[in-house]
């Protein structure tokens, strides 16, 4: 299990949300000092597909989901302190079976 963040110092935090799927998915951007960029967001139960732009590393801080990469078959479970990876230009599939699944998303 990966050590995860628990805050972030120094940070710009964008006030309007990036709200999905009629707010079943919703996260903030924050912008590093090094001019990296995060999403801090939370997914409620459903299933969702997203896709990419920039790679990127979902990092999940609470809870669980199951994901399923563009391109594959095989659907792999996540759970609080642990992560994957997307290829950029590409999409997956996210599916929250109960409760909030709480994340990080890097922009890679």
């Amino acid at each position: 299990m990966a050590t995860l963040p628990t805050q972030f110092a120094g940070v710009t935090a964008v006030t309007k949300a990036n709200v999905y799927f009629d707010g079943r998915v919703v996260s903030h951007t924050v912008l590093m000092p090094d001019g990296a960029k995060k999403t801090l967001g939370l997914i409620y139960p459903g299933s969702y597909h997203f896709g990419t732009g920039a790679p990127e590393r979902m990092e999940i801080i609470a809870g669980s989901c199951r994901v399923t990469l563009d391109g594959s078959t095989a659907a792999t479970d996540y759970a609080a302190g642990t992560f994957f990876d997307v290829a950029g230009h590409s999409g997956f599939t996210i599916e929250v079976p109960s409760g909030i699944c709480e994340y990080i998303c890097s922009f890679l």
